[in-house]
């Protein structure tokens, strides 16, 4: 950790009060690089404990979540939700169900989430939260009755006052359904606030599964507009083939990019002729198949096993799958190949040595918190909808959605240039969420 002695000796602190969580520190070294220069223009930061208090969750959750399988064994899962600040509004932030999830992993998230919505732009505060429960390979029956043993302890947690979860990664619409109906059940009461990324029938909103991936494509386009030049005819490599890469790739297709590659934990498909998206739908939405299927019905695109997806020279990179997936090797690759922009819409999908490598290269670089913050963006967006008993339609959202990137694209600018770094994503990002959460946290007090 460099930079100024106070943040240094804070970190250190954080360090050891938050013993091996590893990406936690990680989160919180990305941002505390960026503070130096903030608190040499603005020493008042670092009074009344503000710094400490903001590493520090107003409040960690965890509990037991048991649930009978389709054979009748009872099996033992762990929950949690980390309520991290609420100073701009309620807690907001998805649940995650992955046998990775742990509380360093959701304390990290919901770090990142604080500043996230901040930018957004929108009255919402951070939180994040999952179970180590793998829902891969399990029925419709067995997920339901995890989702309901997991709603009837963290019920008591929500509210579209105080808490607004959302889904994540492994968590769609099919169980924020089952949370929702669980919601609903116990609290007798129909509050569609309290949950976001809900169905379109009940309650939910236009473009919420498609924003993460158009967001941070609209980002890309403001940060090559930027550089002079746009989308139109550009190569770009997308890593991940969820939900967040598909509707990347969609509007890649639709500002006139051409998304040549995307993987799977299997390895990676290439497609010169760009992906079809049809294809890859019906492969990982409908079928929930391997990406190497796409390579076996597409004559024009080759699948490679295991491997870096950022071997595929490209002019933009988006690295959509999960954290610490492009490393500084990746990133030399990149940056051999010409690699004009990167944008990360899945939450530090690059490493410490990637991001140093990408920012002594001059390659334009946005941060999670800037490129990816079109989900949670329409996510409030569907709270609004929520909370006056409307429905808006998709080109309306859509078109809320790009102003909103597009806002979030010149605050991170703007920012970085008032501190003598212009094109510097990462050090706007931090200091204008930073900057926006603390002089909330100074006007309220010592809480």
């Amino acid at each position: 950790m460099t930079g100024n002695g106070q943040v240094s000796r804070i970190y250190d602190e954080v360090v050891k009060r938050n013993a091996g969580e590893p990406l936690f520190h990680q989160a919180v070294a990305e941002v505390f690089e960026s503070l130096s220069v903030v608190l040499e223009r603005y020493p008042h930061y670092a009074d009344a404990g503000l710094i400490e208090r903001l590493c520090e969750p107003e409040r960690q959750i965890i509990f037991r979540v048991p649930w009978q399988d389709d054979e009748g064994n009872v099996i033992v899962n762990r929950g949690f939700r980390v309520q991290y600040n609420s100073v701009l509004g309620p807690y907001k932030g998805g649940l995650r169900f992955h046998p990775s999830v742990n509380l360093g992993m959701v304390k990290f998230l919901g770090f990142e989430q604080i500043f996230k919505n901040s930018l957004s732009g929108l009255p919402i505060g951070g939180g994040k939260g999952g179970s180590d429960f793998d829902p891969k390979g399990r029925s419709n029956s067995e997920i339901m009755r995890f989702c309901q043993s997991f709603m009837t302890e963290l019920h008591r947690h929500l509210g579209e006052y105080t808490d607004v979860p959302a889904g994540d990664i492994g968590v769609g619409g099919r169980e924020i359904g089952y949370l929702f109906g669980q919601y609903k059940r116990m609290t007798n009461s129909y509050e569609s606030g309290v949950l976001t990324g809900k169905g379109l029938t009940w309650g939910g909103s236009q473009v919420r599964r498609e924003a993460t991936g158009y967001g941070a494509t609209y980002f890309v386009a403001s940060m090559l507009e930027a550089k002079g030049t746009d989308l139109a005819g550009k190569k770009v490599v997308i890593s991940g083939s969820g939900n967040v890469a598909i509707y990347a790739i969609e509007k890649v297709h639709q500002l006139g990019g051409t998304a040549i590659a995307c993987s799977d934990s299997s390895g990676y498909i290439v497609d010169e002729q760009g992906v079809d998206l049809e294809l890859l739908k019906e492969i990982k939405e409908i079928k929930r198949g391997r990406i190497s299927e796409y390579a076996e019905q597409r004559s024009t695109a080759h699948f490679v096993e295991g491997g870096s997806i950022w071997d595929v020279p490209c002019d933009v990179a988006l690295p959509c799958a999960t954290q610490n997936e492009l490393s500084g090797d990746d990133a030399a690759t990149l940056i051999k190949n010409g690699v004009l922009a990167v944008a990360e819409g899945a939450n530090m999908p690059t490493t410490p040595e990637a991001l140093k490598a990408f920012r002594e290269a001059g390659v334009a670089f946005a941060p999670g918190k800037a490129a990816n913050a079109g989900g949670v963006a329409t996510s409030a967006l569907e709270m609004q909808q929520n909370a006056s008993r409307d429905s808006w339609h998709f080109e309306y959202t859509d078109e809320r959605l790009a102003a909103i990137m597009r806002d979030v694209h010149e605050r991170c600018s703007e920012t970085a240039r008032e501190y003598g770094k212009p094109g510097d994503y990462v050090l706007g990002a931090n200091i204008a969420g930073f900057v926006k959460v603390a002089d909330a946290m100074f006007a309220l007090g010592v809480i």
